[in-house]
């Protein structure tokens, strides 16, 4: 890619790049040359062109992971050890350009540079996390009725797709990318076409890391083009999406042709459950950052807050407070903590939102409308909005709107509580905020939801398992148990009759 060859504080006013695909250890075009344009959403300016892959991209890349896989001294048949020690490499040539990386990222998505470093730092962790894995990926022996051994055997799918959001961009990417390579399979990753920048990158960082051409390729191009190719290709045993639910849905459905192994992280509409015994100060604090992370654009976002009606008032305004104090603002200054949505349209589709629960009967509190900042005029800005007089079958309750908006709906009891906390087809992530233990617990055990913390708005780790019940996924990412999701096991018996 001739993106981010300067200094990362060059790139950030330079003009319109060329980036290109990177497939069997090339950079490509599209086979039919067409492109498409990637935009800073913060400044609604074209930074980038990208090539628009198809199907024929996608038969291209998986020919050559194929071919990467099947080589008699392939990826596949490297001891584990030595695709760690690959992967450690590519680690640290993450960190070496982390400033590069977030500044793509940063102009890519529209978040705050500060922001954008931590997740470039966080997705070299995951690829430590995986390089130390590598060589831990074990079978079993199994006592069985007949005199023999029995054990199991851990190996690679072979081919995998690796489809990631323009959410997290480089971070999402690490979640797939890292454990996929650990168990020894290749892949093409296919970025959202929102957000390709950073993938190619990491697709020529992995190169330069020593991991040898077709291991991983990376495809740009739209969901219902590249995208539908991946899910449907006959030549890919593993797909893994992240994204909205009704796309996962067709993945489902495209990827039965070949009964692919498949992996969803979906929507969610997370709860916020505070009791009235809670440290009602610390969690206004700190939970706007729960939901107005990312301009809100996070399935993890803990969009609804059940606040026991006891402390409602006090809670709505103490949050409220707290949300006025969250700076919006340039997404290059240190100081911005939110900075624009993804896209003009994304923003539309949120102050529709808005003015959907506005028309329902709830009452805003705080923002609802752009800043009224003109530097901030031509991108794709919301402030962060608390809505209050909600009832849980609100749309803007049910639904998941993916920007910087929060409902505030109260509860009388536990019971209630946990009701109005799983009556949602989502069930990816929440908090439980309350000084009694017993409480919190019985709470987190019937919440119905993959990730959950207690006084904390902190799930996500990288050495634990992350993903949702419901309509939020199948399938775990992250720690030990995103190998799983990557490896078949099969069994082996020996007679020793």
């Amino acid at each position: 890619m001739t993106t981010e060859q300067r200094a990362p504080e060059e790139a950030a006013t330079a003009g319109p790049t060329v980036a290109r695909m990177v497939v069997g250890g090339q950079s490509v075009d599209a086979v039919d040359g067409q492109t498409f344009d990637v935009v800073n959403p913060a400044i609604g300016q074209t930074i980038a062109t990208a090539p628009l892959g198809g199907r024929e991209d996608v038969d291209r890349a998986v020919a050559a992971a194929q071919k990467a896989f099947d080589e008699r001294k392939g990826w596949a048949s490297w001891a584990a050890g030595k695709r760690g020690r690959s992967l450690s490499k590519l680690a640290d040539l993450i960190k070496k350009n982390s400033e590069e990386l977030a500044w793509l990222e940063s102009r890519n998505v529209g978040k705050p540079i500060t922001g954008a470093r931590g997740e470039v730092i966080g997705a070299s962790l995951v690829f430590d996390y995986y390089a130390g894995a590598a060589n831990k990926i074990y079978g079993q022996t199994i006592p069985v009725s007949k005199p023999g051994l029995d054990l199991t055997l851990r190996e690679p799918i072979g081919v995998v797709g690796l489809i990631v959001p323009w959410n997290f961009p480089l971070l999402m990417a690490s979640w797939k990318v890292a454990p996929a390579l650990a168990a020894g399979n290749t892949a093409i990753l296919k970025p959202a076409s929102y957000t390709p920048l950073t993938a190619i990158r990491l697709g020529e960082l992995a190169l330069e890391a020593g991991i040898p051409a077709g291991v991983l390729n990376v495809v740009t191009g739209p969901g219902g083009t590249a995208g539908a190719s991946i899910a449907a290709h006959p030549g890919i045993g593993k797909v893994a999406f992240t994204g909205e639910t009704t796309t996962g849905q067709e993945i489902m459905r495209l990827a039965s042709g070949n009964v692919k192994k498949i992996s969803l992280e979906l929507g969610g509409k997370s709860p916020n459950i505070v009791f009235a015994d809670a440290d009602l100060e610390r969690f206004s604090r700190e939970s706007p950052y729960s939901v107005f992370d990312n301009a809100g654009q996070d399935c993890c976002a803990r969009s609804r807050i059940l606040v026991e009606r006891s402390a409602h008032e006090k809670v709505v305004e103490l949050f409220a407070e707290a949300t006025r104090n969250v700076k919006v603002g340039d997404p290059a200054e240190d100081s911005t903590e939110v900075g624009s949505l993804v896209s003009q349209k994304q923003r539309d589709r949120v102050k529709n939102y808005i003015e959907i629960g506005q028309a329902e009967g709830a009452t805003i509190v705080v923002g609802g409308a752009a800043p009224d900042d003109p530097a901030l005029a031509d991108g794709a800005y919301l402030l962060p909005t608390v809505f209050d007089g909600v009832s849980n079958d609100m749309r803007i309750a049910r639904e998941e709107i993916f920007g910087p908006v929060v409902s505030v709906i109260p509860f009388d009891t536990e019971e209630e509580a946990l009701r109005l906390a799983n009556a949602t087809p989502y069930g990816l992530s929440g908090s439980i905020w309350s000084r009694d233990i017993g409480k919190a617990l019985r709470a987190a055990k019937a919440l119905q939801s993959g990730v959950i913390s207690v006084n904390s708005n902190s799930s996500v780790h990288t050495e634990a398992p992350f993903g949702g019940y419901k309509m939020s996924g199948i399938g775990r990412e992250l720690g030990m148990a995103a190998l799983d999701l990557y490896t078949e096991t099969k069994n082996v018996y020996i007679d020793l009759s």
